[in-house]
């Protein structure tokens, strides 16, 4: 699975931060996703399969020179916070549940929920905040919200924001993400 053999090619404007466009992170998540449900990834899960219920979790799928991909389970009202990934493009597809996606337009928040079998992708600068969708939560109070990210280059660094009382976009902090030591509770 993800091999860069099996990645096709694209030509990419030599200013592109990856070889890699939405497109074909969209398929690793699809295949990552597809991985997961075929339980290949079942070493990486908790054990007993007790999911945890007050944070995040996550759990790092693949991780080369040109992408990284991430499982992620979600929790009731845990937001990621307005944040963008930094130089690195993004997708996403959600295996279980449902995830709201409040992303900045410039102008103010833009509201979608993405249900299971939905993907999304996300250029350079996309700031938006993910949370669990409150509806998932009353459906599926007990199986996990779980959704497969990919990011190319693989994510070093996320800048977190606020929106001010005149309607700007402030960033507030920015953190490094790339610390191999960590595999479970990544904070995206």
């Amino acid at each position: 699975m993800l091999s860069a053999s099996k990645r096709p090619l694209r030509a990419v404007p030599s200013s592109a931060p990856t070889r890699l466009r939405p497109a074909d992170l969209l398929q690793l998540t699809d295949e990552a996703a597809d991985g997961v449900l075929a339980g290949r990834y079942d070493e990486l899960l908790p054990d007993g399969e007790q999911w945890p219920r007050d944070e995040r979790w996550s759990a790092r799928l693949h991780r080369d020179d040109e992408v990284d991909v991430w499982l992620i389970s979600w929790t009731p009202d845990k937001s990621t916070q307005l944040h963008d990934h930094a130089g690195s493009i993004g997708a996403l597809t959600v295996l279980s549940g449902a995830l709201q996606e409040l992303r900045w337009t410039g102008t103010q928040l833009r509201e979608r929920v993405l249900e299971a079998g939905d993907q999304a992708s996300f250029p350079i600068g996309w700031v938006h905040d993910v949370v669990r969708a409150p509806d998932a939560a009353v459906q599926t109070p007990v199986e996990p919200t779980l959704s497969v990210h990919a990011y190319s280059p693989p994510l070093t660094a996320m800048s977190y924001y606020e929106i001010t009382s005149d309607g700007w976009l402030r960033r507030t902090h920015s953190a490094l993400t790339d610390l191999d030591h960590i595999a479970t509770a990544a904070h995206f």
